[in-house]
């Protein structure tokens, strides 16, 4: 199947505007009824796939892309093994988890604040963000991008994948200037491993400002149980992410269904990837038990009939217009992003965010066809999930 995906020939074509693009990738998708390896090889066909296909388990990862990176600066404060008391214990060593952050040579160390970016499954922090927020937001004077480029495409245990993201939060608020706080982004995944991180780390959340959650599946997927049926070789995140699988069901039980932070999520009807995604049931609701602030906006009801509104694909909500707006007024407001701030009218008619070209939406629009590659590419497959961890347990 790999091979099969590798051997397809293609060029990149021409794609002349973002609305010429993004109604590509609706017909692409709509014609692919669902099916994985279809949908892969139209993409590849009509240019929204890396050049050199055969190459991504390996090249993903150099350059900003790395996950051997050395970051040298010493928090203030010690936050390992624990910062605080209650903290959950970590199962990686200090160095390895310090090692995924890549900080780019643009940061200022809090004189903005940090936003820590989280990737989705199979992909990596730059790889998910190069052709939409890091563009975006490096130099702004309201978010000053980091990233984590999570070993093995986030197909490892969600649990571990989160020991990332936690110390991340630490230490980035631990290098910055007076003990900055941070704000965090994720897609997809990164945001059950993020809203694991705060249950279990509560010293991450004294830190964090903002979750901006995009494409979000805090209730898991019913795609996930009709991609890796019982006995089923799978990576053990994309089992953890079935719908009411013992992650998800552990992590939403004794108010992990609710924000620990402000948190602003957007998400998309449409989403293929992501199912429910739509109404009260969508996957992406996260409630707001302690009164911390919570905003959750569906594409198709904040836009009805707008040109953003009418549809995205669940890495598109990356570069959708009403993303970058709520992005945006969260990071610059106290609490979540609020849509009564906006001027929908210009967001909801915009083909993509604001400063992102054709290249950029092909290079976002990568992301399934780089997930699907790794996916077959990963080695350390299983038929049942993780076991919960202790500490999640007691």
């Amino acid at each position: 199947m790999l091979l099969s995906i590798i051997w397809i020939v293609s060029r990149r074509p021409q794609h002349q505007v973002p609305s010429h693009a993004t109604s590509l990738i609706s017909s692409i998708v709509a014609s692919s009824t669902n099916n994985p390896i279809a949908e892969a090889v139209a993409r590849i066909q009509n240019g929204f796939a890396p050049d050199d296909i055969k190459n991504i388990p390996t090249d993903a990862y150099t350059g900003s892309g790395s996950s051997q990176n050395s970051n040298t600066r010493n928090p203030s404060q010690p936050v390992y093994p624990k910062k605080e008391r209650g903290d959950a214990p970590y199962s990686l060593s200090e160095s390895a988890l310090r090692a995924a952050i890549y900080i780019p040579s643009s940061f200022t160390y809090g004189r903005t604040t940090p936003l820590i970016m989280v990737p989705g499954t199979g992909s990596t922090g730059y790889l998910t963000y190069r052709g939409n927020f890091i563009k975006q937001f490096t130099g702004s004077s309201f978010a000053d991008p980091v990233w984590l480029n999570i070993p093995d495409f986030l197909y490892d245990d969600a649990q571990v994948n989160a020991e990332y993201v936690a110390y991340a939060i630490n230490y980035i608020a631990g290098i910055s200037r007076n003990k900055s706080s941070v704000s965090v982004m994720a897609w997809s995944q990164g945001n059950l491993d993020t809203q694991w991180a705060l249950k279990y780390w509560p010293s991450t959340r004294k830190v964090v400002t903002d979750l901006v959650s995009i494409s979000p599946d805090f209730h898991g997927t019913t795609t996930a149980n009709t991609a890796c049926p019982l006995g089923t070789p799978c990576p053990p995140a994309v089992i953890q992410q079935e719908y009411d699988s013992n992650f998800v069901r552990t992590l939403r039980k004794n108010g992990g269904d609710s924000a620990y932070v402000p948190t602003t999520t957007v998400y998309t009807a449409t989403d293929t990837i992501v199912i429910p995604q739509s109404g009260a049931n969508a996957s992406a609701i996260i409630k707001d038990a302690r009164g911390v602030g919570v905003s959750n906006s569906e594409l198709q009801v904040v836009c009805a009939g707008g040109t953003a509104g009418v549809y995205a694909t669940h890495e598109g909500m990356l570069y959708n217009s009403l993303s970058y707006a709520l992005a945006v007024d969260a990071l610059t407001h106290p609490g979540p992003g609020k849509t009564n701030r906006l001027n929908l009218r210009t967001v909801c008619n915009q083909p993509a965010s604001p400063g992102l070209t054709v290249e950029d939406i092909a290079i976002t629009e990568e992301n399934i066809v780089i997930a699907l590659v790794a996916n077959l590419a990963y080695p350390d497959k299983v038929t049942v999930e993780p076991p919960i961890k202790p500490y999640a347990t007691s």
